[in-house]
């Protein structure tokens, strides 16, 4: 299907009507589903890619209707959307593995036996949440570029700005976020 017909229906979508998203789903679902696997392939977690996108489908098609124009706001969307998910499905594994409801008397904030993907996830988060303080825009290129896999020269055209600066903003980004987990690992 191709991008024409993609923002047609995300705009049929946009109008009220469900079938539109189901289509984009339904079109999108292969690209949808590897860039899920890559995001959690090599990790330990119960959560699958087709989860992943499952889940994805619902809060998207549950929700107020999506305001995207084209398939590369669509992307941009449910990067920030499968990001949430990943966070919170850590959250939640760290919940259930420290005793679920019970009250947990010690405070810290590294989780120690948790896996090493569920503690990735989590100060992944919290390095963009830090980075959202320093410079949205560079948030916003990790996750296009790590969740939606996006290339440099597809963010540029969706931020509106110079591949150049896309790139250079990406290795501040990674620089930023590689010594917020180093600093996390080293127990400092």
């Amino acid at each position: 299907m191709s991008g024409e017909d993609i923002t047609q229906l995300l705009a049929q979508a946009r109008d009220g009507d469900s079938a539109g998203m189901d289509a984009v789903f339904e079109a999108l679902y292969p690209e949808l589903r590897r860039l899920a696997n890559s995001r959690i392939s090599g990790r330990e977690s119960t959560l699958t890619p087709t989860v992943l996108v499952h889940e994805l489908f619902l809060r998207i098609s549950q929700g107020a209707p999506l305001s995207v124009v084209d398939r590369q706001h669509f992307f941009a969307a449910s990067a920030r959307a499968m990001r949430w998910i990943l966070v919170e499905h850590a959250r939640q594994r760290a919940t259930d593995k420290r005793g679920g409801g019970q009250a947990m008397v010690e405070l810290d904030d590294r989780i120690p036996d948790a896996p090493p993907a569920m503690t990735s996830a989590l100060l992944l988060d919290q390095g963009l949440e830090a980075l959202e303080a320093i410079s949205p825009q560079r948030r916003r290129i990790v996750e296009l570029r790590w969740f939606a896999g996006m290339e440099f020269a597809e963010i540029a055209g969706l931020l509106e700005c110079s591949e150049r600066t896309v790139y250079r903003e990406w290795e501040r980004a990674r620089a930023f976020l590689q010594a917020m987990l180093d600093e996390d690992g080293d127990g400092s």
